[in-house]
């Protein structure tokens, strides 16, 4: 009965007065082998919960019947489990006080920092598009984005979008003629971001609800580190830089393109290993059903997760299915 949140003690107790009804408390303890406040605290908790009630005799106790106390149970738990999952889904008021501590950042905290290491950059990136509440803007003059890019940036945006969060895009017309990048595109878009198309950009910009952003030091490559501004007239500066290139862009319309059109950037085994792998159980299995070693079969699993960007087997499942990939 611990799924009900009832105790050993309580449970026993109550198993006490199911096979001996009508019978008194006095020595309860001594029976269960418990102290006799834990006995007399288990006795008053079963009573509130309505498990026990006074029999037709004066001090004794009769068990209520187990289909009646188990519904009662039940109704409690539920109600427990979404009062609290009601508690976290109202986190704006935390975010709201984890936001005021940006606020109060020293002054150099909120210039100009740079970021050398490309796992930094990717950690720092997650930490802003998670705090972002209005909208993301970004133009990206990179024509080709990896699997693994594709991965992390479509994990990214969205979540962001899934919140409420507003994409905006500005891309280069040649990463339309790229497969995985343009079937990323065209899931952004057909999730509720708008893309737009510039023939010539060379700035690599991204920013978050016009209070940070993020330019990496060298646009075509954002492994040799990036600026992080914050506040103040840079970002300013680079909002305007990007609403400059987003009125001279044209729109794309990449929503009305059939997602079946729109590659995964998986093979067909790799397919075949996802859709293994979220519905198996064992990676023996998996192997067996694919035609191959189990050590195979679970070095394709580490590429699909390395192209989607996923830190585990369960993460990989939840974006594949995102993308509408399984």
């Amino acid at each position: 009965m611990a799924d009900f949140g009832v105790s050993e003690v309580e449970e026993a107790v109550y198993r006490h007065f199911l096979r001996h009804p009508e019978t008194r408390a006095d020595h309860l303890h001594v029976l269960l082998r418990v102290g006799c406040e834990e006995a007399g605290a288990a006795l008053a908790r079963l009573i509130r919960l309505g498990l026990l009630r006074p029999g037709d005799t004066t001090g004794r106790l009769v068990a209520t019947d187990p289909e009646t106390a188990l519904a009662r149970l039940a109704e409690l738990r539920l109600r427990e489990i979404y009062e609290e999952m009601h508690r976290v889904t109202q986190y704006r008021h935390v975010l709201a006080t984890l936001r005021a501590e940006t606020d109060r950042r020293p002054a150099a905290a909120q210039g100009v920092e740079q970021l050398d290491d490309s796992s930094e950059i990717r950690g720092r990136m997650d930490d802003l598009a998670f705090f972002a509440r209005e909208e993301i803007v970004s133009a990206e003059p990179r024509v080709r984005l990896s699997a693994e890019q594709v991965g992390q940036c479509g994990a990214r945006d969205f979540r962001a979008l899934s919140r409420g969060v507003r994409r905006r895009v500005v891309v280069r017309g040649d990463a339309l003629e790229h497969q995985p990048t343009a079937g990323y595109l065209g899931e952004l878009a057909s999730r509720g971001a708008r893309i737009r198309v510039a023939e010539e950009m060379s700035d690599h910009v991204v920013v978050y609800d016009r209070r940070a952003a993020l330019m990496p030091l060298d646009p075509r490559n954002d492994t040799r580190g990036a600026l992080v501004v914050h506040g103040g007239v840079l970002v300013a500066s680079l909002v305007g830089l990007f609403e400059r290139i987003w009125e001279q862009a044209e729109d794309v319309p990449l929503a009305l393109r059939d997602p079946a059109d729109r590659g995964t950037g998986l093979a067909e085994t790799e397919l075949r290993v996802l859709a293994l792998m979220c519905t198996v159980g064992k990676d023996e299995t998996g192997a067996r059903d694919l035609g191959v070693s189990v050590r195979t079969y679970r070095r394709h699993i580490a590429d699909v997760m390395r192209r989607l960007g996923a830190s585990s087997r369960a993460q990989a499942a939840l974006l594949a299915r995102e993308r509408g990939w399984i």
